[in-house]
């Protein structure tokens, strides 16, 4: 569960991160670096993908600024995964919300 987010900080279990983050199935937070800064590719996605999700949610930023490709968002789709889109304080709610009762994942861009 995700305690807190503000531009550039997020706060999990007590824990302060300051880079962009990606949450797998099993909770464990670990950094998520991309190909290209605000640009989110398939490559990008293969360590959650390979998890089996049944939703995805991928906070884009404060200011949505990150941007999924088109390729990353097929790959997504034939895997019949549910995939939520959203500027990250969004994200972060709908994240929490769906945690408890779906096998979800979380990406999160944590800046613009």
């Amino acid at each position: 569960m995700i305690e807190e987010y503000h531009f550039g900080l997020m706060k999990i279990a007590g824990q302060v991160y300051n880079h962009d983050i990606q949450i797998g199935l099993d909770n464990k937070v670990k950094l998520w670096w991309r190909s290209k800064s605000h640009e989110i590719w398939k490559q990008d996605i293969e360590e959650v993908l390979a998890q089996e999700p049944e939703v995805i949610v991928i906070g884009t930023g404060e200011m949505g600024v990150a941007k999924l490709t088109e390729e990353a968002q097929e790959e997504i789709i034939s895997k019949k995964i549910k995939l939520i889109i959203e500027p990250t304080a969004e994200a972060v709610k709908s994240f929490n919300s769906l945690k408890g009762g779906s096998k979800v994942v979380g990406l999160f861009h944590l800046t613009c």
